[in-house]
């Protein structure tokens, strides 16, 4: 990010505000199925690709955590709950690709997604994103792949593939590793909250290392820790890391902690408008945001620059969150207020993604049991890792 604005600085503040807003990406290409669209909750229903790999998409005006009831092994009917998400009437139509056809209706005060597949497939994931890039709704997503014994396209047809929508001119260069900046909450003489039997420093720090190696096995991201062992870490100094690797995200771990012990849930927050204005407590005076050494520019121009930044970050920020939220809440309770803000200093970089996850309460027996299982917690991983890739694949605007 300090890179693309360094650029726009050059071309002229007004006209570098102008590209900033308008920021595009490639999107999937996707085809429109029959049916007509709800007033609410779902508008309509696409797909994309053949029999080999299909994409679902289902279009919402709101953020939704899917629950997969049925994955169709047993009779090729797939089944999907949209808790909390409203429809007028049932909505139906022709499928595509590995889809025959699909009807959503209303069950246990939500929607249902039924679809019926063309043969044995596998979902190979689903993921909630943001509007974004022209985009009004939210996009909740499956996607579909043959297995064995599945039904492939007939040799004469030239049946397209699910492919991200792009037409360079010349020959991409190599695209390089997003990097993950993963701040273990507290550690060394900061243990963090109390559970039962846990210290929430060892909780993160588990948790952390188990991020880390979940993203690196799929060969996209340099991942960097602020903390690999029980040391203490100054706030400054996490902060520090991220802004140094140049990291594209950072994601900070943590434990809640309160009186009440029937308190439970995960919750995610997201800088406030009160901590923006404490940015200058990461920045120091050599800082290439805080100069006015840019030929023919000044402070304003400087201060400008500093506030785009941070608009863009935020937006980004907040884009993540919603697809944490949303794939974390499948794996265990939120909070009822589950975004929240707050000036929390890890999150005050003013030019990278940040976000700090509660985990859900240490101080609650079933969420202190949840993170201190390996199991379950690698389970929370999966789903902090599928956020992930669902916010750098092509259909999130990013710079």
């Amino acid at each position: 990010m300090r890179k693309v604005l360094i650029n726009l600085a050059r071309m002229g503040w007004v006209r570098a505000a102008l590209i900033v807003g308008g920021m595009t990406v490639a999107g999937v290409a996707v085809a429109t199925a029959q049916g007509p669209a709800a007033p609410s909750g779902v508008q309509k229903v696409r797909f994309g690709g053949d029999r080999t790999e299909t994409r679902v998409v289902i279009d919402l005006d709101r953020a939704a955590a899917g629950k997969l009831l049925s994955d169709g092994s047993a009779d090729q009917r797939l089944v999907l709950a949209l808790p909390n998400v409203t429809i007028s009437g049932d909505l139906q139509g022709s499928g595509q690709g590995l889809v025959k056809h699909w009807l959503i209706d209303e069950a246990a005060g939500g929607a249902r997604l039924r679809l019926e597949l063309a043969g044995k497939v596998e979902v190979r994931r689903r993921f909630l994103l943001p509007p974004g890039d022209g985009a009004t709704a939210y996009r909740y997503v499956i996607d579909l792949k043959a297995v064995d014994g599945a039904a492939a396209p007939p040799a004469f047809q030239a049946a397209p593939r699910l492919t991200l929508a792009s037409a360079p001119i010349k020959a991409a260069p190599l695209r390089l590793k997003k990097v993950i900046v993963i701040d273990a909450g507290h550690g060394g003489k900061d243990s963090g909250a109390l559970g039962a039997s846990a210290f929430e420093k060892d909780v993160t720090l588990a948790a952390a290392k188990a991020l880390k190696t979940r993203l690196e096995k799929t060969g996209r991201y340099q991942v960097v820790l602020t903390r690999e062992t029980d040391t203490f870490v100054p706030l400054e100094g996490r902060v520090q890391i991220a802004r140094r690797a140049d990291a594209d995200l950072f994601i900070s771990l943590h434990a809640d902690s309160g009186p009440d012990t029937a308190t439970r849930g995960a919750s995610v927050y997201t800088v406030s408008e009160k901590g923006a204005e404490r940015v200058g407590l990461v920045l120091d005076k050599n800082d290439w945001l805080m100069k006015a050494n840019l030929p023919g520019r000044d402070r304003a121009v400087s201060q400008i620059l500093l506030d785009l930044s941070q608009r863009a970050t935020k937006n980004r920020s907040a884009a993540f969150a919603q697809l944490l939220l949303a794939n974390v809440g499948e794996e265990t309770a939120l909070l009822r207020r589950s975004h929240r803000d707050a000036g929390f200093f890890v999150l005050l970089a003013p030019d990278v993604p940040a976000v700090l996850l509660e985990m859900g309460f240490i101080t609650n027996p079933e969420d202190e049991a949840f993170l201190t299982n390996k199991a379950s917690r690698a389970r929370l991983v999966d789903a902090v890792g599928d956020s992930i890739e669902a916010y750098f694949s092509a259909d999130v605007r990013k710079s």
